[in-house]
């Protein structure tokens, strides 16, 4: 996981009033900084520190392959949202100019796909060349003002996400859910005017 999780995990402990994590780094085996590497088998992943869509978002580069999750999304869809607490437009700008920066054919596998009204099935993988090329939001020069300006006017007319709040319950516990309480059973909390 990203070294910066704590970062997430200090707005969303007390946001949902989570008492039991004393330590929040020790839920992860690793965290990893930019530039990191570690052995994946006989492969050697290496560490880009891509924030923006949060603060603790990485890219894993595997020899050819760079896996971006929620930085990149195919081509026709464009790049994720930056309105999430420690989100950043300008920042996933500069990410995204870091993964642009790869060899053109760097193959990119995206974390997930949303189909749009001219594709209807489901894609993962793209290049660097097809991104600068023909990304909806940052291919063909534009520029950070250009797509900060975009990206946030975006960002301001999107819902919030349907399974945002119970996923970020098990996203900073390391993917656990919380621990069952006195009646034996685990719950997910809504915080009320919180959000």
């Amino acid at each position: 996981m990203g070294a910066h999780i704590v970062d997430v995990q200090s707005v969303f402990l007390p946001l949902y009033n989570i008492r039991d994590i004393q330590k929040p780094d020790d839920l992860f085996d690793d965290l990893f900084e930019d530039d990191d590497r570690f052995k994946l088998g006989e492969l050697t992943v290496k560490i880009l520190h891509t924030p923006g869509h949060t603060p603790a978002c990485l890219t894993y580069l595997i020899n050819d392959t760079a896996f971006v999750g929620d930085t990149l999304f195919m081509p026709d869809f464009g790049t994720a949202r930056t309105d999430f607490p420690g989100g950043s437009a300008a920042t996933l700008y500069r990410s995204i100019q870091k993964i642009l920066a790869l060899p053109e054919d760097t193959r990119i596998f995206v974390g997930h796909d949303y189909l749009t009204k001219d594709r209807d099935h489901h894609q993962w993988e793209t290049t660097v060349k097809e991104q600068k090329e023909s990304n909806i939001h940052v291919g063909k020069d534009v520029t950070e003002s250009q797509y900060v300006t975009m990206r946030e006017n975006r960002d301001s007319s999107l819902p919030v996400p349907a399974l945002l709040i119970p996923s970020i319950q098990a996203n900073i516990r390391a993917g656990t859910l919380p621990p069952a309480e006195d009646d034996g059973h685990s719950y997910l909390k809504i915080p009320i005017n919180r959000l």
